[in-house]
Protein backbone atom coordinates (compact mmCIF):
# COMPACT_ATOMS: atom_id res chain seq x y z
CA UNK A 1 0.00 0.00 0.00
CA UNK A 2 1.32 3.07 -1.19
CA UNK A 3 3.63 1.26 -3.13
CA UNK A 4 7.55 2.36 -2.40
CA UNK A 5 8.82 1.66 -5.93
CA UNK A 6 5.57 3.01 -7.86
CA UNK A 7 6.62 4.89 -10.95
CA UNK A 8 2.61 6.14 -10.64
CA UNK A 9 3.03 7.19 -7.18
CA UNK A 10 6.05 9.39 -7.70
CA UNK A 11 4.40 10.70 -10.99
CA UNK A 12 1.08 12.14 -8.45
CA UNK A 13 3.10 12.89 -5.72
CA UNK A 14 4.97 15.82 -7.73
CA UNK A 15 1.22 17.22 -8.85
CA UNK A 16 -0.15 16.82 -5.31
CA UNK A 17 2.24 16.08 -2.46
CA UNK A 18 -0.73 14.26 -0.28
CA UNK A 19 -1.33 11.89 -3.13
CA UNK A 20 -3.71 9.13 -1.83
CA UNK A 21 -1.47 5.94 -0.78
CA UNK A 22 -4.33 3.45 -1.16
CA UNK A 23 -4.61 4.52 -4.86
CA UNK A 24 -1.37 3.49 -5.41
CA UNK A 25 -1.24 -0.38 -4.38
CA UNK A 26 0.48 -3.87 -5.45
CA UNK A 27 1.15 -7.47 -4.86
CA UNK A 28 4.63 -8.15 -5.70
CA UNK A 29 4.90 -11.78 -6.62
CA UNK A 30 8.82 -13.04 -8.08
CA UNK A 31 9.53 -16.59 -9.10
CA UNK A 32 12.59 -18.09 -9.73
CA UNK A 33 13.32 -21.42 -11.24
CA UNK A 34 14.81 -23.41 -14.26
CA UNK A 35 12.35 -22.37 -16.15
CA UNK A 36 13.10 -19.04 -15.92
CA UNK A 37 11.83 -16.02 -13.76
CA UNK A 38 8.39 -14.91 -13.48
CA UNK A 39 7.58 -11.75 -12.04
CA UNK A 40 4.13 -9.70 -10.91
CA UNK A 41 3.68 -6.27 -9.44
CA UNK A 42 0.27 -5.20 -10.76
CA UNK A 43 -0.40 -1.71 -9.43
CA UNK A 44 -4.22 -1.37 -8.74
CA UNK A 45 -6.12 1.77 -6.80
CA UNK A 46 -8.27 2.14 -3.76
CA UNK A 47 -11.40 0.72 -5.46
CA UNK A 48 -9.70 -2.65 -5.58
CA UNK A 49 -8.09 -2.57 -1.87
CA UNK A 50 -10.46 -3.96 1.01
CA UNK A 51 -9.02 -4.14 4.77
CA UNK A 52 -9.76 -5.56 7.93
CA UNK A 53 -7.58 -6.28 11.26
CA UNK A 54 -6.54 -9.72 9.69
CA UNK A 55 -7.60 -9.72 6.36
CA UNK A 56 -5.75 -7.47 3.32
CA UNK A 57 -7.79 -8.26 -0.29
CA UNK A 58 -6.37 -6.29 -3.67
CA UNK A 59 -7.66 -7.26 -6.63
CA UNK A 60 -8.47 -11.28 -6.93
CA UNK A 61 -5.51 -12.14 -4.30
CA UNK A 62 -5.36 -12.10 -0.62
CA UNK A 63 -3.43 -12.05 2.69
CA UNK A 64 -4.78 -13.58 5.76
CA UNK A 65 -3.61 -14.53 8.95
CA UNK A 66 -5.91 -17.97 9.86
CA UNK A 67 -5.00 -18.96 13.88
CA UNK A 68 -1.30 -18.55 14.03
CA UNK A 69 -0.26 -18.37 9.94
CA UNK A 70 -0.39 -16.14 7.26
CA UNK A 71 -2.23 -17.36 4.21
CA UNK A 72 -1.26 -15.81 0.79
CA UNK A 73 -3.85 -16.81 -1.55
CA UNK A 74 -2.33 -14.83 -5.37
CA UNK A 75 -4.34 -14.40 -8.42
CA UNK A 76 -2.28 -12.48 -10.46
CA UNK A 77 -0.68 -11.59 -14.43
CA UNK A 78 3.26 -11.64 -15.00
CA UNK A 79 5.10 -8.90 -16.80
CA UNK A 80 6.35 -8.11 -19.54
CA UNK A 81 5.04 -11.16 -21.26
CA UNK A 82 1.74 -11.74 -19.85
CA UNK A 83 0.94 -15.07 -17.74
CA UNK A 84 -1.48 -16.61 -15.02
CA UNK A 85 0.57 -16.81 -11.70
CA UNK A 86 -2.21 -18.58 -9.61
CA UNK A 87 -2.31 -20.38 -5.67
CA UNK A 88 -1.13 -20.51 -2.72
CA UNK A 89 1.92 -19.17 0.01
CA UNK A 90 1.51 -20.55 3.48
CA UNK A 91 4.03 -18.99 6.20
CA UNK A 92 3.98 -20.58 9.47
CA UNK A 93 5.98 -17.87 12.09
CA UNK A 94 8.93 -19.98 14.25
CA UNK A 95 8.13 -16.51 16.74
CA UNK A 96 6.54 -13.44 16.50
CA UNK A 97 9.28 -10.21 17.38
CA UNK A 98 7.35 -7.54 18.61
CA UNK A 99 10.61 -4.75 18.42
CA UNK A 100 10.18 -2.11 16.11
CA UNK A 101 13.32 -0.47 14.59
CA UNK A 102 13.75 3.14 13.08
CA UNK A 103 15.90 2.99 10.27
CA UNK A 104 16.47 6.94 10.23
CA UNK A 105 17.18 9.93 12.72
CA UNK A 106 14.13 11.31 12.32
CA UNK A 107 11.98 8.57 13.13
CA UNK A 108 10.38 8.69 9.51
CA UNK A 109 11.10 5.26 8.58
CA UNK A 110 10.90 1.91 10.46
CA UNK A 111 11.53 -1.45 9.83
CA UNK A 112 9.33 -4.25 11.84
CA UNK A 113 10.88 -8.01 11.58
CA UNK A 114 7.76 -9.63 12.01
CA UNK A 115 9.00 -13.19 12.00
CA UNK A 116 12.62 -13.46 11.46
CA UNK A 117 12.25 -17.45 11.68
CA UNK A 118 9.29 -19.25 9.82
CA UNK A 119 8.67 -22.14 7.68
CA UNK A 120 7.06 -21.63 4.07
CA UNK A 121 4.88 -23.76 1.96
CA UNK A 122 4.56 -22.72 -1.87
CA UNK A 123 1.54 -24.61 -3.64
CA UNK A 124 0.91 -23.61 -7.08
CA UNK A 125 -1.40 -24.27 -9.66
CA UNK A 126 -0.03 -21.63 -12.39
CA UNK A 127 2.75 -22.46 -13.19
CA UNK A 128 2.57 -25.85 -11.59
CA UNK A 129 4.74 -26.15 -8.72
CA UNK A 130 5.61 -26.34 -4.75
CA UNK A 131 7.90 -25.78 -2.35
CA UNK A 132 8.93 -25.52 1.62
CA UNK A 133 11.71 -24.28 3.54
CA UNK A 134 12.72 -21.84 5.71
CA UNK A 135 11.26 -18.16 5.15
CA UNK A 136 11.36 -14.58 6.59
CA UNK A 137 8.14 -11.51 7.08
CA UNK A 138 8.84 -8.22 7.79
CA UNK A 139 7.52 -4.84 6.80
CA UNK A 140 8.54 -1.58 5.81
CA UNK A 141 6.22 2.13 6.29
CA UNK A 142 7.49 5.51 6.56
CA UNK A 143 5.99 8.66 6.40
CA UNK A 144 7.76 10.30 3.24
CA UNK A 145 9.40 8.71 0.21
CA UNK A 146 12.36 6.19 0.67
CA UNK A 147 14.48 8.72 -1.55
CA UNK A 148 13.85 11.33 0.57
CA UNK A 149 15.79 9.70 3.85
CA UNK A 150 17.94 7.98 2.10
CA UNK A 151 20.54 7.00 -0.72
CA UNK A 152 21.07 3.79 -1.27
CA UNK A 153 21.24 0.35 1.33
CA UNK A 154 22.31 -2.99 1.86
CA UNK A 155 20.36 -5.93 3.31
CA UNK A 156 20.42 -9.08 3.74
CA UNK A 157 19.32 -12.03 6.10
CA UNK A 158 20.49 -15.19 6.65
CA UNK A 159 19.22 -18.62 8.32
CA UNK A 160 21.73 -19.53 11.51
CA UNK A 161 21.70 -23.22 12.90
CA UNK A 162 19.43 -21.36 15.99
CA UNK A 163 17.53 -18.88 14.30
CA UNK A 164 18.57 -15.92 11.93
CA UNK A 165 20.67 -13.04 10.85
CA UNK A 166 19.82 -9.62 9.29
CA UNK A 167 22.32 -6.76 8.07
CA UNK A 168 21.16 -3.62 7.33
CA UNK A 169 23.79 -0.94 5.60
CA UNK A 170 22.34 2.54 4.90
CA UNK A 171 23.43 5.09 3.67
CA UNK A 172 21.34 8.52 4.93
CA UNK A 173 20.49 11.05 2.85
CA UNK A 174 22.50 13.76 4.71
CA UNK A 175 25.76 11.60 3.99
CA UNK A 176 25.37 9.86 7.15
CA UNK A 177 25.96 5.49 7.11
CA UNK A 178 24.40 3.07 9.93
CA UNK A 179 24.62 -0.50 10.16
CA UNK A 180 22.62 -3.03 12.01
CA UNK A 181 23.49 -6.58 12.89
CA UNK A 182 20.95 -8.47 14.51
CA UNK A 183 20.66 -12.16 15.61
CA UNK A 184 17.26 -13.67 16.29
CA UNK A 185 16.34 -16.62 18.23
CA UNK A 186 14.08 -19.25 17.48
CA UNK A 187 11.75 -17.97 19.97
CA UNK A 188 11.58 -14.63 18.86
CA UNK A 189 13.80 -12.71 20.50
CA UNK A 190 16.93 -10.10 19.03
CA UNK A 191 20.17 -9.63 20.06
CA UNK A 192 22.17 -6.16 18.30
CA UNK A 193 25.55 -7.64 17.91
CA UNK A 194 28.78 -5.65 16.08
CA UNK A 195 28.11 -5.73 12.49
CA UNK A 196 31.24 -7.93 11.01
CA UNK A 197 33.75 -6.13 8.65
CA UNK A 198 32.05 -4.53 5.43
CA UNK A 199 32.85 -7.17 2.30
CA UNK A 200 32.68 -5.59 -1.64
CA UNK A 201 30.50 -7.96 -3.71
CA UNK A 202 30.45 -7.60 -7.75
CA UNK A 203 29.10 -4.79 -9.33
CA UNK A 204 25.99 -6.07 -11.39
CA UNK A 205 25.23 -5.68 -15.05
CA UNK A 206 24.07 -2.08 -14.33
CA UNK A 207 27.17 -1.52 -12.47
CA UNK A 208 24.97 -0.80 -9.41
CA UNK A 209 27.43 -1.34 -6.42
CA UNK A 210 26.76 -4.30 -3.90
CA UNK A 211 28.21 -4.67 -0.37
CA UNK A 212 27.95 -7.01 2.67
CA UNK A 213 29.30 -7.82 5.90
CA UNK A 214 31.22 -10.84 6.58
CA UNK A 215 33.31 -12.61 9.45
CA UNK A 216 37.01 -11.48 9.60
CA UNK A 217 39.05 -13.29 6.46
CA UNK A 218 36.01 -14.65 5.05
CA UNK A 219 35.18 -13.38 1.43
CA UNK A 220 30.91 -13.91 0.74
CA UNK A 221 30.21 -15.11 -2.59
CA UNK A 222 27.57 -14.11 -5.41
CA UNK A 223 25.85 -17.48 -6.03
CA UNK A 224 22.80 -16.37 -8.60
CA UNK A 225 21.80 -12.88 -9.39
CA UNK A 226 18.08 -13.35 -9.17
CA UNK A 227 16.81 -9.39 -10.31
CA UNK A 228 19.66 -7.02 -12.05
CA UNK A 229 17.80 -3.80 -12.21
CA UNK A 230 19.48 -0.29 -13.08
CA UNK A 231 18.41 0.65 -9.14
CA UNK A 232 17.77 -2.97 -7.03
CA UNK A 233 19.14 -6.19 -7.25
CA UNK A 234 18.30 -9.20 -5.29
CA UNK A 235 20.91 -12.28 -4.72
CA UNK A 236 21.60 -15.40 -3.50
CA UNK A 237 24.67 -15.04 -1.35
CA UNK A 238 27.10 -17.44 0.59
CA UNK A 239 29.06 -16.07 3.24
CA UNK A 240 30.23 -16.78 6.82
CA UNK A 241 28.28 -14.55 9.85
CA UNK A 242 29.06 -15.10 13.36
CA UNK A 243 31.36 -18.26 12.83
CA UNK A 244 29.00 -20.10 10.34
CA UNK A 245 29.02 -20.50 7.00
CA UNK A 246 25.34 -19.58 5.79
CA UNK A 247 23.49 -18.50 2.47
CA UNK A 248 21.08 -15.80 2.82
CA UNK A 249 19.06 -13.43 0.27
CA UNK A 250 20.67 -10.16 -0.07
CA UNK A 251 19.64 -6.67 -1.77
CA UNK A 252 21.11 -3.49 -2.92
CA UNK A 253 19.05 -0.57 -3.87
CA UNK A 254 20.30 2.59 -5.27
CA UNK A 255 17.51 5.25 -4.30
CA UNK A 256 19.48 7.91 -6.14
CA UNK A 257 19.44 5.94 -9.52
CA UNK A 258 15.81 5.06 -8.31
CA UNK A 259 14.62 8.94 -8.60
CA UNK A 260 16.55 9.63 -12.07
CA UNK A 261 13.07 10.06 -14.48
CA UNK A 262 14.79 7.51 -17.32
CA UNK A 263 14.64 5.10 -14.74
CA UNK A 264 10.96 6.05 -13.86
CA UNK A 265 9.92 6.02 -17.24
CA UNK A 266 11.09 2.37 -17.62
CA UNK A 267 8.99 0.94 -14.69
CA UNK A 268 5.70 0.51 -16.61
CA UNK A 269 6.72 -2.43 -18.28
CA UNK A 270 7.65 -4.46 -15.09
CA UNK A 271 4.76 -2.26 -13.02
CA UNK A 272 1.63 -2.12 -15.18
CA UNK A 273 -1.43 -0.25 -13.18
CA UNK A 274 -4.89 -2.26 -13.80
CA UNK A 275 -6.92 0.36 -15.51
CA UNK A 276 -10.33 -1.55 -14.46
Amino acid sequence: MGSVFSPYYAWARRGDAAADPLDFCALNVALYGASGPSWSCTERGRRHLARDRTTLSLGRSRLAWTGSSLEIRIDEVTAPIPRRLRGTVRLHPVALADQVFDLDARDRHRWWPIAPCARVEVELDEPGLSWSGQGYLDTNDGDEPLASAFAHWHWSRATLRDGAAVLYDVVRRSGEAASVALRFGPDGSVRDEEPPPAASLPRTFWRLERETRADEGHAPLIRRTLEDGPFYARSVLETSLFGETVFGMHESLSLDRFTRPVVQAMLPFRMPRALR
